[in-house]
């Protein structure tokens, strides 16, 4: 997620990375198949890594479209959390990351010391990890949103799970999180409970502005969640530059960010029209979320959704086309 994340970019059913499925119930297929018109035969075959979170599948799956339909590729769509999907580049089992959430540490190991791995240019999409409660409390406890008011207010996010301290809920725990060391910098009472999916923050989120129910959870922008629940971002210390540089002495709001791909550096050696396809890729917050909604709420597989999106954009797509 939303960061290793989204995300992205959070207890209560579901396989998560892209925050792990299409939608809340289900996951991507595992193949953007064979090029159409009925010919069996391929450009080649390009692996996309699926973190687990629907912005990330969103992306995914109309660059898989584009390559299959466009470009004549099969595309191979393989569900691996973000660590295991860097060290992919290295075995071979991976050839795009198509949305990357910060990560200078894997950055360093594997574009900078192992050398397998390269970037290959923003998506366009700016990420912001942050932490979140439902309007209901911002309205009735209007101090609630500054994070020096928190502990003040723990007692009402308690749970059994969280015991004598307040919650904070969490997604899968491949994403990136600084919420151990926040909450002891910061001095705040609570306890990170860990959900396990994007599936788990979704549906918590909308439970807690639909009943009332208390809640702070760690989410992330983009996402069409904001689309479609009120949420109110709680302010954390205001992030500076190099403030998060020691993980265990942030006490600082995440960055926003700007999300990026990254290849192989075999891919990017040999990939040719697929590869610059994967470089020229780059769409909106607003784009991503059309597409990830309909993967969500509206019962459309990835590549229906993709579909859909293809056939209302092609000024926007028709220019990451290789010429």
């Amino acid at each position: 997620m939303k960061i290793r994340l989204l995300a992205g970019l959070l207890a209560l059913g579901m396989a998560a990375a892209g925050c792990g499925g299409a939608t809340v119930e289900s996951s991507p297929s595992a193949s953007a198949g064979a090029p159409q018109g009925g010919s069996s035969s391929s450009a080649g075959t390009v692996k996309i890594a699926i973190n687990p979170w629907v912005g990330y599948e969103a992306s995914a799956n109309v660059v898989a479209y584009l390559l299959k339909n466009e470009l004549g590729y099969t595309v191979e769509l393989p569900e691996i959390k973000e660590q295991l999907a860097w060290e992919g580049f290295e075995n071979g089992s991976v050839d795009v990351i198509i949305e990357n959430w910060g990560h200078p540490d894997l950055k360093k190991t594997f574009i900078e010391d192992k050398k397998v791995a390269v970037e290959a240019g923003s998506t366009g999409n700016k990420g912001v990890i942050g932490w979140y409660i439902p309007k209901w409390m911002a309205d009735k406890y209007p101090d609630i949103t500054d994070s020096k008011n928190l502990n003040k207010y723990a007692d009402l996010f308690k749970t059994s799970e969280s015991g004598d301290k307040g919650q904070l809920l969490f997604g899968d725990p491949s994403y990136v999180s600084n919420e151990d060391a926040l909450i002891k910098n910061l001095k705040l009472n609570f306890k990170v409970v860990v959900g396990g999916s994007e599936a788990a923050l979704i549906k918590g989120a909308q439970q807690a502005q639909e009943q009332q129910k208390p809640l702070l959870f760690y989410f992330w922008d983009p996402h069409w969640l904001f689309n479609k629940t009120q949420l109110v971002r709680v302010n954390l210390p205001a992030y500076t530059e190099g403030c998060d540089a020691d993980p265990k002495k942030v006490a600082c709001d995440y960055p926003e960010m700007d999300l990026d791909k990254i290849v192989s550096k075999k891919f990017a050696d040999t990939g040719g029209k697929a590869y610059e396809l994967v470089k020229n890729f780059h769409w909106t917050n607003e784009d991503q979320n059309a597409v990830a909604n309909d993967m969500t709420n509206n019962g459309m597989t990835g590549e229906q959704a993709a579909k859909k999106w293809v056939e209302a954009n092609t000024a926007t797509w028709q220019a990451w086309i290789p010429k």
